[in-house]
């Protein structure tokens, strides 16, 4: 089955048309943020931070987050979730010093719970509307829709940011998110609802204990969460302000490296989709791991790092997708919002992790290419993990 045929499913089309338009406008607006808090004078603990208040709700909220989800009908959930992210980003617009910074992450903090809920919701409905390849050709389509937004969000809004500033940059992106909130109205769901008679509390320990009564979506959760090796906002905002900003002016470059990493993540699934498979997954993450001690080798040079950063991307998207494809095969739908949730939980710690680590390293006096050769050791450790995984739990 093609992305084509997939994508004539009139739900799978509809929710990709307003995917695209949201996500497109949170990296075009990512680029308005660190840029602003750079051009204050910003140091690396509060890039660091920054980066962090954007991954830290699926964290702290995940248990509520996957409660909500299996409660609230969906189409009703993703407006009001479209309205807090719309809200939210209006509000950067009233930062105009780093005296504010708090008020900055505050904000970054809730519309990052909004887009989390969101995210953990399309996750949890696919698996109700398709199964099998088309699951897994939805996945991917959802992933690439990511990768072109965050390419084309970065690109634009770097020039965008550049040329027209931050708080026009701002208005760009709530404009965007209204557009959405307009689509979502002719979005038609046909599921079968699922009925929760427990209470809040009893919801809560019956999908903790779900969880924890099944090792293997856990070890699953695990190899997943090692794709947040790979948040390299702050590092690739470091390496624009330390190393290139002689060079090109540091929305430019925050914009085209990350554009340049989408593009990667974007041109990948099309190449690697078809032969990843269960028996050789840890191949794709030794191969991730090369990558990234490639582009460490490479960032002395900007044109360079461009090239290492397109092949660092190449295999992000599917390792995401495929290892949230075998959470998701894995899990009984009555608990699917929950352990999405848990899922994303611990793939954004991973986020967390990596973003505070690159923070500090950082400040501690730890070279930029050593961080980023470090969080490429790491994928070595992984596929590893993985191999014993395989071991214990696949059959073939």
């Amino acid at each position: 089955m093609t992305y084509l045929e997939t994508l004539k499913h009139p739900t799978i089309r509809r929710l990709s048309l307003i995917q695209f338009i949201s996500y497109f406008g949170t990296w075009f607006s990512q680029v308005a943020i660190f840029s602003m808090i750079v051009s204050f004078g910003a140091d690396e603990i509060t890039i660091a931070l920054t980066a962090t208040m954007a991954m830290l709700p699926a964290v702290v909220l995940a248990p509520i987050i996957g409660l909500i989800i299996d409660r609230i009908e969906f189409k009703q959930l993703m407006g009001i979730l479209l309205i807090v992210e719309l809200s939210m980003t209006l509000g950067f617009i009233f930062v105009d010093s780093l005296e504010y910074v708090w008020v900055l992450m505050i904000l970054i903090f809730i519309r990052s719970s909004a887009a989390s809920m969101l995210f953990s919701a399309e996750m949890a409905l696919f698996p109700k509307l398709v199964s099998g390849e088309m699951l897994k050709n939805t996945n991917e389509i959802h992933s690439i829709i990511w990768s072109l937004c965050y390419a084309l969000g970065m690109a634009v809004g770097g020039l965008a940011t550049y040329y027209i500033g931050f708080d026009m940059a701002f208005t760009v992106d709530a404009i965007l998110y209204s557009t959405a909130i307009i689509l979502l109205i002719g979005l038609q769901i046909s599921i079968e609802k699922v009925t929760h008679t427990e209470s809040n509390l009893e919801m809560l320990k019956n999908g903790f204990l779900y969880l924890k009564s099944h090792k293997k979506i856990l070890h699953l959760i695990l190899l997943h969460a090692a794709i947040g090796l790979t948040s390299f906002d702050a590092l690739i905002t470091l390496l624009s302000d330390f190393s290139y900003k002689e060079f090109i002016a540091v929305p430019l470059a925050i914009g085209w490296m990350n554009a340049t990493r989408a593009l990667g993540l974007m041109i990948g699934p099309f190449f690697i989709s078809r032969i990843i498979s269960k028996n050789n997954l840890h191949y794709f993450f030794v191969l991730q791991g090369l990558a990234i001690i490639l582009w460490s080798f490479l960032q002395y040079n900007f044109y360079f790092a461009l090239i290492g950063l397109f092949i660092t991307g190449f295999f992000i998207t599917t390792l995401w997708s495929y290892t949230y494809l075998l959470i998701q095969e894995e899990t009984d739908p009555h608990y699917m919002g929950r352990v999405i949730s848990y899922n994303d939980m611990f793939f954004m710690l991973s986020n967390v992790a990596t973003a505070l680590f690159i923070g500090y390293a950082s400040k501690w006096g730890l070279s930029l290419e050593g961080i980023t050769l470090s969080l490429g050791i790491g994928f070595f450790f992984f596929a590893g993990y993985y191999l014993w995984f395989k071991k214990k739990y696949i059959v073939r």
